[in-house]
């Protein structure tokens, strides 16, 4: 406080003597400071009008622009809770569709589910000791298959894709859209996928089997 005051009177006595007809060259020489400050004194002298303008002023913004308002975050805490499934891609598209404007970014809503205690922080990778590295010795030996949800169109409506890779060649066979991922149409992706690329000696899935009854095809989890 003592030395706030000292910079203060320094600068209080600065600014006089320019008001008392000295130049600002001058002032500025004696007391090892640029013009720039000596005009930003005489600035804040008149617009505060007196010594309480010229002590040190923080530089930290009054607001902060990018800082997510207290309104939208209980909008994502609210739809959390009403949705618990639900991640921060998904959080984020219900934003877009209540007219929020500018939505938040993904790691925003993320760190505001963090904050409310709605999704643990943890560890979100896994080093890389911790992975056991494997794959098939050449092509067309093994595919990987799997459904994946969270494709959103622009009325809301929600699509799965029926992915699928070589598990040598990282080689994607299979990116179908669907709207239920029911036998039906995960057949007719997975019966594309043979068709424009050949039948594999194995395929791997997350379920016990695939039957398409439009083909006498089973595919069983590859071990």
């Amino acid at each position: 406080m003592l030395q706030e005051l000292r910079v203060g009177e320094q600068r209080y006595r600065a600014v006089w003597e320019v008001l008392e007809g000295a130049s600002v060259t001058e002032v500025a020489r004696r007391f090892g400071v640029s013009r720039q400050s000596v005009h930003s004194w005489l600035t804040r002298y008149a617009a505060d009008g007196g010594l309480g303008g010229l002590g040190d002023r923080s530089s930290r913004p009054h607001v902060c622009p990018h800082q997510m308002s207290p309104a939208i975050e209980a909008r994502i805490v609210e739809i959390r809770r009403a949705h618990p499934a639900w991640g921060a891609d998904r959080i984020g598209y219900q934003l877009q569709q209540d007219g929020i404007i500018p939505v938040p970014g993904r790691t925003s809503i993320y760190r505001a589910l963090v904050r409310n205690e709605l999704v643990s922080p943890g560890q979100r990778r896994r080093r890389r000791a911790d992975y056991r590295r494997w794959e098939r010795a050449r092509p067309m030996e093994l595919w990987q298959m799997d459904v994946v949800s969270g494709f959103h169109l622009a009325d809301g409506v929600e699509l799965k894709a029926v992915s699928g890779i070589d598990d040598n060649s990282r080689f994607g066979i299979s990116a179908t859209l669907v709207r239920r991922a029911t036998a039906g149409p995960v057949c007719e992706a997975l019966l594309a996928a043979l068709r424009r690329h050949g039948v594999p000696d194995q395929i791997l899935t997350d379920i016990q089997a695939w039957w398409c009854p439009e083909d006498p095809w089973i595919v069983r989890p590859a071990v």
